[in-house]
């Protein structure tokens, strides 16, 4: 949303720009030093589009002039074609039906992107088109996405690599049955108030979900430092999507109804029910059943910034 004023940068810029010096002083030996890769998660809503915008423009001015290229999860969605026999597979699956849960991006192509910006190869950037298929959407041919490091003399310095679910990382079967468990258990009892959605799935739709995520881990572990906008509480995530489709029926006439909003909104929340947490934790803490070990450098290397309802930082933490 354009009207979001930006209040995110002050604390996020010198965040990045100290975890780029760690980066820069780790590879001073090097001639070919690797680009500094930064991983970016928000809440839908939550002004992260617009703090994307500040960091890369800060980042490619003066003094940095640092060449950063900037792409979304949502460019590596699966082709129109994928997603439909994605979801015939898995009929019983609600979250299936439609491009956003994990399982619904191309992550070989996520890898192979992340590959070759590693290695300071030309390298053409995926580009989506939601508006395909009547909003269901399609991926841009190749032919029209954007190459980067074509001029070797000034190779890419920055990746910055955001979505909604970066970083999240998957549970254990124990843990995933258990909060899928406590949450059904709460959606039945009367005396709950339950406003989540987690409950409203079965544990094989959420088992699907949690499956696939596996293989983002390979994506996560590149990440050479984390931002993470969390939502004080997720439940905002309805009034932010519902504001944000008034502001395009304004602007164009037309949109996704408020009841449409809340069940596109509904296909996302089991996920921030179970991930968020972890998220909170640390990406590049230890894992379930890890090793113990404080030495193994991963501290320092996440910001999380809480946003209030009116999006605006409340608390700021250093993991």
């Amino acid at each position: 949303m354009s009207d979001i004023q930006d209040d995110k940068a002050p604390h996020v810029v010198p965040f990045i720009l100290e975890r780029l010096a760690h980066h820069q002083r780790r590879y001073s030996s090097d001639s070919n030093p690797p680009p500094f890769f930064l991983g970016l998660n928000g809440v839908q809503g939550a002004g992260k589009t617009v703090l994307v915008s500040v960091i890369q423009s800060t980042l490619r001015s003066p003094p940095h002039n640092l060449p950063t290229v900037v792409f979304s999860l949502d460019d590596l969605y699966l082709t129109h074609s994928d997603q439909v026999s994605l979801a015939e597979s898995h009929p019983t699956n609600p979250l299936l039906q439609h491009r956003g849960q994990p399982s619904t991006h191309d992550i070989p192509l996520a890898l192979s992107v992340f590959k070759s910006l590693k290695e300071s190869k030309p390298t053409k950037i995926p580009q989506y088109n939601k508006a395909a298929f009547s909003g269901q959407g399609d991926r841009v041919p190749s032919s029209e996405w954007e190459e980067v490091n074509t001029d070797p003399s000034h190779p890419i310095g920055v990746v910055l690599f955001e979505g909604w679910c970066v970083g999240f990382r998957p549970l254990s079967d124990e843990t995933l049955e258990g909060l899928h468990s406590r949450a059904s258990g709460i959606r039945h009892d009367p005396k709950a108030n339950y406003n989540g959605r987690l409950g409203h799935n079965s544990l094989q739709s959420v088992t699907d979900i949690n499956d696939a995520l596996k293989q983002y881990d390979a994506l996560t572990d590149q990440y050479d430092a984390f931002i993470h906008i969390d939502a004080a509480d997720p439940q905002y995530v309805y009034k932010w999507r519902l504001q944000q489709e008034e502001g395009l029926r304004a602007k164009k006439g037309s949109g996704m109804t408020d009841e449409q909003v809340k069940n596109f909104v509904d296909g996302y929340y089991p996920a921030y029910e179970l991930y968020t947490e972890t998220l909170r934790q640390g990406v590049f803490a230890p894992r379930e059943g890890g090793e113990k070990n404080d030495n193994e450098g991963w501290r320092g290397r996440q910001l999380r910034l809480v946003v209030g309802e009116d999006r605006k930082v409340r608390e700021v933490i250093k993991i």
